[in-house]
């Protein structure tokens, strides 16, 4: 079935003519899973450095082995800056980094809408 030409933009296809991938794909893959935005919120609302363990508290009640693995990842993609002090014991502290904040815009629409929306959604879809 051919895509209605409201909906394919040349701007947007593929250099072989195919349609592009819907960038939604990506960001969904990007804070998929059920802590990744609560962290990234909670580091863009901190707004400074934060130790594992406050994060954690923060962020209740993550386990201390997924806020790893999700702050690995960020790290790993440029959204979460980990610095480690050579001290005794060692001090380790996160925080966003200008490009997690470019998020913020983002998710301080999604927060507002779920204040607007979120009484309107059945409950059962919301555990």
């Amino acid at each position: 079935m051919p895509v209605s030409p409201e909906i394919r933009t040349p701007a947007l296809d593929a250099p072989d003519g195919m349609p592009a991938p819907c960038p939604m794909v990506n960001f969904v893959k990007l804070v998929s899973g059920k802590w990744a935005i609560p962290i990234l919120y909670r580091l863009m609302i901190i707004g400074g450095a934060v130790r594992f363990s406050e994060l954690q508290r923060a962020v209740a009640p993550i386990t201390q082995k997924e806020l790893t693995r999700q702050l690995r990842l960020f790290e790993h993609r440029g959204l979460v800056e980990r610095r480690v002090y050579a001290e005794v014991p060692p001090r380790v502290e996160y925080r966003i980094t200008e490009l997690g904040l470019s998020l913020r815009p983002t998710l301080d629409s999604l927060a507002g809408w779920m204040r607007e929306n979120g009484h309107k959604l059945a409950e059962e879809s919301l555990n």
